[in-house]
């Protein structure tokens, strides 16, 4: 049975339940989901882009510049379309998946909505 609930800690949407309670497989934290409410499960950040555009989770955006990769031979490349963004807290606020990268965090200050 999928779970829609999202895990408070971590915002990982691989939840399920047990006795009651939700457990993260990424993290393994676990919350009563009654006591969470539909505003604590979504956070409520207001990201901009480098333009001042409010980004959402869900969007697409547009890499503005080279980004070098830690561990990686060449950077992810100007003009690269990034989509279906997460928005999270902390310096590199914006979670995703880059094809032929992986997974990784961005700085909004980088990207720019498409």
């Amino acid at each position: 049975m999928p779970s829609t609930h999202l895990c408070p800690n971590c915002q990982s949407d691989l939840t399920y339940e047990n006795d009651g309670l939700m457990m993260c497989s990424q993290c393994f934290h676990e919350w009563d989901p009654a006591t969470v409410t539909a505003a604590s499960e979504e956070p409520n950040l207001r990201v901009l882009d480098s333009n001042g555009n409010e980004l959402h989770t869900g969007d697409s955006v547009i890499v503005i510049k080279d980004l070098p990769v830690k561990g990686m031979p060449r950077p992810v490349k100007a003009g690269t379309k990034v989509k279906n963004i997460r928005l999270t807290d902390g310096d590199h606020n914006i979670d995703c998946k880059i094809e032929g990268f992986g997974a990784m965090g961005l700085k909004s200050e980088f990207v720019r909505k498409a």
